[in-house]
């Protein structure tokens, strides 16, 4: 992600490629719109997953977040 700031994201050729990885033709395209569309819609994605971590962490009154919270999350 580009910074640390709110309105930091991923960048669009991050998100191309994540994209094209996964395409099983390598002739498809992706418009600009739709790059910064997924760019947001991962950025949002990371966000929750980082708040929800931060609460998992603090139910359990743990002082540091880890990876073990992140795994509970991920288990729902």
């Amino acid at each position: 992600m580009e910074g640390a700031g709110a309105g930091a994201g991923f960048r669009k050729e991050l998100v191309s490629r994540l994209l094209h990885a996964h395409f099983k033709d390598d002739k498809t395209k992706v418009s600009g719109d739709s790059l910064q569309l997924m760019a947001e819609l991962l950025k949002i994605f990371v966000v929750e997953a980082a708040v929800r971590e931060v609460q998992q962490a603090q139910a359990e009154d743990a002082i540091l977040v880890d990876v073990d919270q992140l795994e509970k999350l991920l288990d729902f």
